[in-house]
């Protein structure tokens, strides 16, 4: 009797974590919707082959890289978080965010995790020095930032840290800039450009397979997120190229709805969706953005 009511005991204390909620974030800087459709990314679709992926996303204006991703990890436009610009930091800002954590921050879905469940693990991965700026440190696990338009060596940091942290929910953040500077340096639509996409579908691709072979894939959520298009060597514009880029979802609560465009949404969307995946509630009032319920089963 005593041999149960300890089992017992001990499944009340670790229960929570026997369907923890896990979830990896693939960032692929100026991944186009233009770009997805003349690119081959065999990966990528097998890897969503079971949920979804919009091609008809948008991003929040101005089409810029910190003002999107801040929006995508912090369920916002700029005209509330105030991040308008690259050139953002904590000390050189104008517009004042709606809301801030007690270091002058707005809030962030790693914040609101950390707050609602501490025991969740956080990384962030990245290869673009700016794009942590908007994000509180205290609120990350990991961080790992790798020069020169280099993610092989975060790839494999991830890795380690997922295989670290299987007994718990984890949020992982996956970035490169690497495609965003191929359009930079080449022209978007460039081959040169195509080819940083269809680099990265096979950088994924033995990713999602190290994760399959250590059997950990199958209660993985994973995104595909962007924060803008472009045009020529830019972006920043209105134009379509622009303005409309993929988005993708994968995972047991997700609908299969294959390429779809039967729902809308944005950047300021992301966060939403994660916090509906890891349950939480009590969001953010500055987070303006909205967990579209046509991808949920």
């Amino acid at each position: 009797m005593k041999k149960i009511s300890y089992l017992l005991a001990l499944l009340l204390l670790f229960g929570s974590n026997i369907n923890a909620q896990k979830v990896v974030i693939i960032g692929l800087d100026g991944f186009s919707t233009e770009g997805f459709k003349a690119s081959k990314h065999p990966n990528i679709d097998q890897l969503f082959a079971k949920g979804l992926i919009t091609l008809t996303n948008r991003p929040v204006m101005p089409s810029v890289t910190l003002p999107n991703w801040t929006s995508h990890l912090t369920g916002q436009g700029p005209e509330e978080h105030g991040i308008t610009s690259n050139k953002w930091t904590l000390k050189n800002r104008t517009l004042l965010p709606l809301e801030t954590d007690q270091d002058g921050y707005s809030p962030s879905i790693f914040k609101l995790l950390k707050d609602k469940k501490p025991n969740t693990k956080t990384a962030f991965y990245y290869n673009w020095a700016e794009l942590i700026n908007p994000i509180n440190k205290k609120y990350l696990d990991e961080v790992s930032f790798e020069e020169n338009d280099k993610y092989q060596d975060n790839y494999a940091k991830a890795l380690n840290f997922i295989e670290k942290n299987q007994a718990n929910p984890f949020l992982v953040f996956l970035y490169s800039v690497h495609t965003d500077h191929a359009g930079h340096s080449h022209n978007w639509m460039s081959p040169e450009y195509i080819a940083a996409i269809e680099e990265a579908d096979t950088a994924i691709g033995a990713f999602i397979a190290k994760l399959k072979a250590k059997n950990m894939f199958e209660d993985t959520y994973f995104l595909l997120i962007t924060d803008h298009g472009g045009i020529a060597k830019g972006h920043g514009g209105v134009t379509m190229n622009e303005m409309q880029i993929p988005w993708g979802i994968t995972g047991k609560t997700i609908k299969n709805l294959g390429v779809t465009d039967s729902f809308f949404n944005s950047n300021k969307n992301t966060s939403l969706v994660l916090a509906k995946i890891f349950g939480l509630s009590d969001i953010p009032k500055s987070w303006t953005g909205t967990a579209p319920k046509e991808i949920f089963k």
